[in-house]
């Protein structure tokens, strides 16, 4: 069975929004760049390496494919725009970016996405999908980078839902610029 890999760039109050610092209007956006490290650079282009198929929701489907299908080259630009990208919308009609597919039922059709064949799936961002994969226990692995950063208020992996969800550190990685990089596996 294929993994969900969810992918996070964090801040220490646990903020997720506008790493790039032009996604959303949050007044501290752009902070993610200002720790810019080999060793971040490096895990991401291993990340993406790794999985044969993007998952990824509505908006960061449209910032995605509004930038990378203009770029070319390099072991992040050729994989992204190559890779299959499932987008998870009730409200998009069209996903014109190469080799993307909408889906519409999370549960169900993530469930049946996972029982295909082929390799491990990932998702970047994609915030309200995030929350609806965990809420149905979809998630196999989740990978945070936690950033020495507080910025006040944005939008958040976990919500106050009152939803009891445990996991099991598998790995972890401190950069030289205090970036924790953190791998849990759901407990079950």
């Amino acid at each position: 069975m294929r993994k969900i890999i969810v992918t996070e760039f964090m801040t220490l109050d646990g903020v997720i929004e506008s790493p790039g610092g032009n996604e959303t209007p949050h007044p501290h956006g752009g902070w993610q760049f200002k720790y810019n490290s080999p060793e971040t650079g490096k895990y991401k282009v291993d990340e993406l390496a790794s999985v044969d198929a993007l998952l990824l929701g509505k908006n960061t489907y449209e910032l995605f494919a509004g930038y990378w299908p203009g770029q070319a080259g390099g072991a992040f630009a050729d994989p992204i725009n190559r890779l299959p990208k499932y987008v998870v919308s009730t409200s998009l009609q069209t996903a014109d970016w190469n080799n993307s597919h909408i889906l519409r039922d999370v549960a169900k059709d993530i469930t049946a996405l996972k029982k295909t064949d082929g390799g491990d799936i990932l998702v970047y961002g994609s915030g309200t999908l995030v929350k609806a994969l965990l809420h149905h226990d979809l998630i196999d692995e989740l990978r945070l980078m936690v950033y020495p950063v507080s910025i006040g208020g944005g939008l958040r992996l976990f919500d106050d839902n009152r939803e009891l969800k445990k996991f099991e550190l598998k790995h972890s990685i401190v950069t030289d610029l205090g970036i924790l990089i953190l791998e849990y596996q759901p407990v079950t």
